[in-house]
């Protein structure tokens, strides 16, 4: 155990040397305040709707212990929905991750404003170190890793590409996603102290660093540490479900909610019409658009297919 640790732990420093950057998209969460106590010379960048989500309370302790350069970008709830259209133009989704995507813009934006050139991200933990919740019960959780990882992309760098910034991805460094896709699983979802933890192997190697609170801290998706996830009941509330019905039948796209249905639209008037499949991809059952053979995950409306089947 110990020698595995080590060797993450050398892996780690490799990658983020490889992917070094001055500044970093952090939540406070685990898997940046990894990279920041690899690299506390790192000026950090946080984003909350109005203040709210658990993200400026574990990102301000993590600047107060290693002694960061911190900024925060608060973001009211105008500005949050003005900004959805530019999103779902550059991200030519309309998948309800939205909320998510917002707070990579945000941060994006203000490192724009700041002259920031490139830009280090936590991206990829989750996908190989078992970090989602669903993964904790999940049977065959090593395929479905070695799956997903086949076909990963994230939006932070169409996002980057929006503001000619860089995105700066340690997590996804080859030698390292190599070194950890042989890692057991048994040691990436373990018991500690009779919680049931993802991450475990991640969490072990550096919580002499990051100390105990920080290090077993519980799965916090970005929307929620952000607070951008209140997003969602105002946008459902500005939907009747009268309309809901009514264009659900209209555009015959299967619709997870009302707020989905706005994304469409908006989508619609901002992208136009949805990609229809060519060459050899597959259909999405969803919406229409095409899918490479090998995704389970539609990039254009968000449907998420079996993945022992899609």
């Amino acid at each position: 155990m110990q020698k595995l640790i080590l060797n993450l732990k050398e892996k780690f420093k490799k990658a983020v040397q490889k992917n070094k950057a001055y500044y970093m998209l952090f939540s406070g969460g685990l898997d940046t305040s990894i990279l920041v106590s690899l690299n506390s010379q790192i000026k950090a960048i946080s984003v909350s709707l109005e203040s709210s989500g658990e993200d400026i309370y574990y990102s301000k302790l993590m600047a107060d212990r290693f002694h960061l350069e911190w900024s925060h970008r608060v973001v009211d709830i105008d500005e949050a929905l003005n900004a959805i259209p530019t999103v779902i133009r550059s991200l030519k989704s309309f998948d309800p991750a939205i909320p998510n995507d917002l707070v990579v813009y945000f941060g994006l934006k203000f490192a724009k404003e700041s002259g920031v050139k490139e830009i280090m991200t936590g991206d990829g933990a989750d996908e190989i170190f078992a970090g989602y919740d669903f993964m904790r019960n999940m049977k065959d959780v090593e395929k479905y890793i070695n799956r997903m990882t086949s076909s990963m992309f994230f939006n932070s760098n169409r996002l980057g590409n929006l503001f000619g910034i860089k995105i700066k991805q340690p997590y996804l460094e080859k030698e390292l996603l190599d070194f950890t896709l042989k890692i057991p699983v048994k040691f990436k979802i373990k018991k500690e102290k009779g919680n049931l933890r993802g991450k475990w192997i991640l969490r072990k190697a550096f919580e002499d660093v990051l100390g105990g609170e920080i290090a077993w801290q519980s799965k916090r998706p970005l929307e929620y540490g952000s607070g951008m996830s209140n997003l969602r009941q105002i946008i459902t509330s500005m939907v009747s479900d009268d309309e809901f019905n009514k264009k659900s039948k209209l555009y015959r796209i299967k619709f997870f909610n009302k707020e989905h249905l706005y994304y469409y639209e908006i989508y619609k008037n901002e992208v136009g019409e949805i990609p229809i499949p060519t060459g050899n991809e597959k259909i999405c059952p969803g919406c229409g658009a095409g899918m490479e053979q090998k995704s389970f995950h539609c990039r254009v409306c968000g449907f998420v297919l079996d993945w022992r089947k899609g």
